[in-house]
């Protein structure tokens, strides 16, 4: 005997599976066998992989290429500050942001792990097995293969079970396969090899839940053997992808690195070579030109600005569980979506009746007092607990709340028909009969369910209150209605009834369920969500794919996608575009990656397939959501760009694998969610653009200064200014308002990047300008007037800070006039420009600081010359703005094709 997930225990019959395990259905296992088994296979829970501590992990968040570059910009402005006798404040700056960055890391890879600890208390704690010829109750963790268990209503499944025995047992299965509904089980072998775990009726899954009925069966698998144990390995094999703000920082942190190296160097030489400049000074020129050169707060910044999105999502019911998510819902192409309470509302509902030969929609009105309805609310196990609320089998509730919602007082009908005796659903004749006592004195049987069987068993049919005997013309009507009600994915029900004068003596289906009189039928669905099929349209509108991937059947998942216009409902060939598990077992992954696109629905998947669907859209380059509430998402959730759990009926498991999480289960949030995250883009581009053109303006000024041998600024100058005029505007514009356009555009791809969309032509022109305006206040004072060096010194810094401040404003749009909207819109950029000017101004104006800055305190005339010159720079900007709106460069450079062009 072996365990193996290659042993496919539903393809073979009851003997040979016990054969195979070498066990005893009446007996089961010995306790020697058993302790030898467990010794051989060990104990039956979910394993995982040595963990590393957490002081690894926070020294692997140091290895990022963007970090080391902060800290080498510490370890510059160490220098520079202590060998000016300036101290060493941007330094520890710095390394609080690094610091800041690590512990984050840190805290959301032990996030990433909580998927792992959800799947192990997922197990039963104790389990009813025949050991030794005696029923015992002992720690699931000791059961193990071979090993002959019982189940009744209420249990947790212990281990991966073939069934033996199936008395109208039923498991509900939606933590694996995403079906609302429970499955019915039977002890059939199944002839299909491929069958996926959802239409595997003879089997028994680990950490599935028993509703109906009782069952024994022979444990097949036992911890990571397990469906469960098999979703554990897929999780802990499945690298987390970079998101694309991490891919652009990096970048990023690259290019910047290699441009200041090179600047650095070159200005470092034409000092000492060419204006025979002393090599400490220059030196240090060159490691302030550096230091000018480092966005170091850029780190910090977008984490501020990410962290700012996390609230405004979690106002809106989507709570983000790692910051880079925020932004990457921002750039997602594919929202791949679970059907089941996601894009539908995971209850089952009436959406049509058939009765007195005529079809109704479920809000039509009908008559309470019927056998109609009593067909289907009475044979029926539903409870209305004191709050109202209906608990059951999700389709017989279903009828309930139909009932109910058309004003039946349903625990009075069922005190006015008391229940006497039963005979109770059996997967074999799929139906359930009850008998009620009337009023004078004679009985009635109630029948439903399916229709092919109960229809065999009418000799009556009742319309408009009159019986009469059935006609081969009502029979064929019948079946017209069920198979076109069928065909749209509903399930469809039938109800029947009869009178008797007293109750048979032995009550079972031959005695009770025969002469009865037809009624109707019921046809129900779990319905999509309105506002559902609503955001679908408008993420269509924002050039963003939905697919759907479910466990459910191919004709539910297609009709329930048409109705959510995911599919073309008008379309005649949607079969084509829907996809089965059977279907993915027979391509390989390079043929799945070539022909993803032309499938928008994935019908009986199991965890692997879904994995491969991710996996072949990020193939094709593209940025990839998953959402999904079950344990068999969970793989699928960790291997997109970004998991989207659900909070209400998603699993612990499937929460812990996710990115971010629906507080209110419903796919309108993502859509939300996913604008949010592109205002979070828009704005970290903002900031990129600002800190990026001011350091340009910066290098600009130091580098050219440098060429005509001038001494323009100190290193102080250069570090108070990218203190005081870089971070606060900075922040303050991630708190910018998104663009009402936003959601009108195609999202942003794999190439696109933080200097797209024309920042980075933005960045040079207003850097160029910035140098220039600084360059030309120093000439104009230190070489046209001759004035004190000092005082030329002062006017630069203060010009150079200044146009810092009104370049924030520049900012707010890449192309649009800053005077085409109120530009004040936004008070945090308001009190920013306040604050920050004053700390630029206070070094000046304050005496004995101004001693330290070795600054003076120019006259009115010379305040007007710094005040106009940095203006000027809002001035040249809105020009170059204007030309490249009227000659077309503006569309060239934001050709995000709208997808109704």
């Amino acid at each position: 005997m072996s365990e193996s997930k290659n042993y496919l225990a539903y393809t073979e019959s009851i003997d040979q599976v016990k054969a195979h395990f070498e066990t005893d259905l009446s007996q089961g296992l010995s306790s020697q066998e058993a302790a030898k088994r467990l010794e051989s296979y060990g104990t039956n829970e979910i394993q995982e992989e040595e963990r590393r501590s957490t002081f690894q992990k926070f020294i692997d968040q140091f290895k990022d290429f963007m970090i080391i570059v902060l800290l080498a910009a510490a370890a510059i402005s160490a220098v520079v500050g202590i060998s000016q006798g300036e101290g060493i404040t941007d330094t520890i700056i710095i390394l609080i942001v690094v610091l800041l960055n690590a512990v984050l890391g840190v805290f959301q890879e032990a996030k990433a792990e909580e998927a792992i600890d959800a799947l192990k208390k997922m197990s039963s704690p104790l389990a009813h097995v025949l050991r030794d010829g005696d029923v015992k109750e002992i720690k699931s963790t000791q059961l193990v293969p071979g090993d002959v268990v019982l189940l009744e209503a209420g249990d947790v499944v212990p281990a991966d079970i073939r069934l033996v025995e199936a008395s109208s047992l039923k498991i509900e299965e939606a933590a694996l396969t995403g079906e609302s509904v429970p499955v019915e089980k039977n002890t059939d072998a199944l002839e299909n090899p491929e069958a996926g775990i959802g239409d595997r009726y003879n089997m028994g899954y680990s950490s599935t839940n028993v509703t109906y009925g009782r069952g024994k069966g022979i444990i097949t698998g036992t911890g990571m053997e397990t469906e469960v144990g098999h979703i554990a390995k897929m999780l802990s094999s499945t690298q987390k992808q970079l998101t694309p703000l991490q891919r652009d920082q990096e970048a990023l942190g690259k290019t910047l690195t290699k441009a200041i190296i090179v600047v650095a160097v070159v200005t470092f030489l034409i000092g000492t070579l060419l204006n025979g400049m002393g090599i400490m000074e220059m030196l240090l020129v060159s490691i302030s030109l550096a230091v000018a050169a480092i966005p170091e707060g850029l780190p910090a910044i977008s984490t501020i600005i990410l962290s700012l999105g996390t609230q405004t999502m979690a106002d809106r019911n989507a709570l983000v569980r790692t910051l880079p998510a925020v932004e990457t819902l921002g750039s997602t192409q594919v929202i791949c979506s679970d059907k089941t309470g996601t894009l539908t509302l995971n209850e089952m509902t009436v959406e049509h009746v058939f009765h007195d030969d005529q079809l109704f929609a479920a809000n039509q009105d009908l008559d309470l007092n019927s056998h109609f309805i009593h067909s289907f609310v009475l044979p029926n196990d539903s409870k209305v607990d004191n709050d109202g609320k209906i608990i059951g089998d999700p389709t017989e509730t279903a009828m309930v709340k139909y009932a109910i919602d058309h004003q039946m007082d349903y625990k009075g009908l069922l005190a006015d028909y008391p229940r006497i005796d039963e005979v109770p659903f059996e997967s074999d004749r799929k139906l359930m009969s009850t008998i009620h006592k009337l009023e004078d004195g004679r009985f009635a049987v109630y029948v439903k369910g399916a229709s092919d069987q109960l229809i065999q068993r009418a000799t009556q049919i009742e319309i408009n209150g009159q019986v009469r005997p059935i006609q081969e013309a009502d029979i064929s009507k019948i079946q017209e209605q069920n198979e076109s009600l069928a065909k749209q994915a509903l399930r469809v029900l039938a109800g029947a009834y009869k009178i008797i004068d007293q109750v048979p003596a032995t009550v079972n289906s031959e005695t009770v369920e025969n002469d009865l009189i037809f009624t109707g039928l019921v046809a129900m669905i779990d319905p999509e969500r309105q506002e559902a099929k609503d955001s679908i349209r408008k993420a269509r509108n924002a050039g963003i794919r939905t697919v759907m991937i479910t466990g459910d059947h191919a004709i539910t998942a297609q009709a329930i996608a048409e109705r959510l216009e995911i599919l073309d409902p008008k379309a005649a060939d949607n079969s084509s575009h829907v996809m089965t598990g059977a279907d993915l077992n027979e391509i390989s992954d390079e043929e799945l990656a070539k022909n993803v696109a032309n499938y928008s629905v994935y019908a009986r998947v199991s965890p692997e397939h879904k994995v491969r669907i991710i996996k072949a859209w990020q193939a094709n380059d593209k940025t990839v959501s998953m959402t999904g509430d079950g344990v068999n998402d969970a793989p699928s959730l960790k291997q997109a760009d970004i998991g989207v759990g659900m909070g209400i009926t998603g699993t612990e498991v499937s929460k812990g694998a996710s990115d971010m999480v629906l507080a209110d289960d419903n796919f309108q949030t993502i859509v939300v969610a996913v604008e949010e995250g592109r205002k979070v883009f828009s704005n970290i581009q903002k900031a990129v653009q600002f800190l990026l053109s001011a350091n340009l303006g910066e290098i600009i000024t130091l580098f050219v200064a440098t060429l005509f041998g001038w001494v323009i600024l100190k290193p102080i100058h250069i570090l108070w200014i990218n203190l005081v005029t870089d971070v606060f505007p900075a922040i303050a514009l991630g708190m910018e308002k998104a663009d009402p356009d936003t959601m009108k555009y195609a999202p942003r791809t794999k190439e696109d990047s933080f200097l797209s969309f024309g920042i980075f032509p933005s960045i040079l022109y207003q850097g160029v300008f910035e140098g220039a305006i600084t360059l030309l206040v120093y000439w104009y004072v230190d070489i046209h007037l001759g004035l004190e060096h000092t005082l030329a010194e002062t006017m630069a810094f203060i010009t150079l800070g200044l146009q810092q401040l009104f370049h924030s404003y520049n900012v707010k749009s890449v192309f649009k006039s800053l005077f085409s909207s109120n530009p004040f819109d936004n008070k945090y950029l308001n009190l920013a420009f306040l604050g920050s000017g004053a700390l630029l101004f206070g070094v000046i104006l304050i005496p004995g600081i101004n001693g330290f800055f070795d600054v003076h305190n120019p006259n009115l005339e010379q305040w007007i010359i710094c005040i106009v010159a940095s203006f000027a720079l809002v001035i040249l900007t809105e020009i170059v703005k204007f030309i490249f709106r009227t000659t077309g460069l503006a569309d060239k450079y934001q050709s995000i094709p709208h997808l109704d062009d």
